[in-house]
């Protein structure tokens, strides 16, 4: 019988738990690794990598560690946006770049990629070859997709198909990765890996869709940090591509005129202010909405593509379909 999601939780804690890896010294290296580590999350890489394991009716005990490595490689990725955003919340707590300095963060976060390649090696070693060949495109995907990321900071305009684009890198790679290594740890077909990836993909699109509505309109308690963020950072994000589109000429050039020059301090309150009464003007926090509906419409009919095949399980897939709709409804 397949695991339900607090299960799979369990076991990944469990055995996160018992990795001397994150136990070592000099513990001022270390020490920044388990906070953040520590700091929770949804798990929702990981968790998906163990889904879509049980799918094709593989063993979970033996992918816990290289889901494991994806959730590490996760945080890594983390830790060195902070220090590159400059942020000083993470899941309602300091920045490791704020509770410690950015060297700490940075070099902490190199470590936390070396124990990640370490956990995906633990994969049988039927499988390891085609699971290392997964984390490594990923891990470049997620790359590319940072740079992108910070090029557009200083790029005049970005169309939506490069905004597109370069969250597919940066934020759905690593979610339809999370869900090939899983389902490679089982021994899928490249047949059934096409669908599931594409799902994975959708999924992905839609998560960050929905954290640039939450950066702007979610619970500040909820969600972790300061609502927003994205606005201060200039951030040429789907609220603000989309609002240059539809604005009158006269809101988008002031809208431009926000993002192209630096927040002042204390000035943030004010220009928040503006920017979302210039996305009002247009609904685009609707439009957004329906973006991320469309995409999980998307993600589902791939999942119905795979329904056909005989390797998979249909209450794991039952399981991952109630997951994506659990994922639509978030609000952190």
């Amino acid at each position: 019988m397949a695991k339900d999601n607090r299960q799979l939780r369990e076991d990944l804690n469990r055995v996160m738990e018992q990795q001397e890896m994150f136990h070592g010294a000099p513990d001022t290296l270390y020490e920044p690794v388990r906070y953040i580590m520590g700091l929770g999350g949804k798990r929702l890489r990981p968790v998906l990598a163990l889904m879509a394991c049980q799918l094709f009716k593989g063993d979970t005990d033996k992918a816990l560690l290289p889901a494991l490595g994806l959730e590490v490689f996760h945080n890594f990725t983390l830790l060195h946006d902070d220090v590159m955003d400059r942020a000083d919340m993470r899941r309602g707590k300091p920045t490791v770049n704020v509770k410690w300095n950015s060297n700490v963060a940075i070099l902490s976060g190199d470590v936390m990629f070396a124990m990640a390649c370490r956990l995906i090696c633990q994969a049988p070693d039927e499988r390891k070859g085609a699971v290392l060949e997964a984390f490594n495109d990923l891990a470049v995907g997620v790359c590319e997709g940072q740079q992108y990321d910070m090029d557009f900071e200083t790029q005049e305009k970005v169309s939506m198909a490069e905004y597109m684009e370069m969250i597919r890198l940066k934020t759905a790679v690593l979610i339809a990765g999370a869900l090939k290594v899983g389902a490679l740890l089982a021994g899928a077909s490249e047949e059934d890996l096409q669908p599931l990836y594409e799902y994975g993909t959708k999924i992905g699109l839609a998560f960050q869709l929905q954290d640039d509505l939450l950066d702007l309109y979610g619970d500040e308690a909820k969600f972790g940090k300061k609502l927003g963020s994205d606005i201060r950072e200039n951030k040429k994000t789907y609220l603000y591509i989309k609002a240059l589109d539809l604005l009158e000429e006269v809101d988008a050039i002031a809208l431009e005129h926000e993002f192209s020059t630096p927040t002042l301090p204390f000035g943030d309150i004010a220009k928040i202010k503006k920017v979302k009464a210039l996305y009002e003007k247009v609904k685009v926090k609707d439009h957004c909405e329906k973006a991320v509906s469309n995409l999980f419409a998307e993600a589902g009919e791939a999942l119905d593509r795979l329904s056909a095949s005989p390797a998979v399980d249909p209450q794991a897939l039952a399981a991952l379909r109630a997951f994506g709709s659990e994922l639509l409804g978030r609000e952190v």
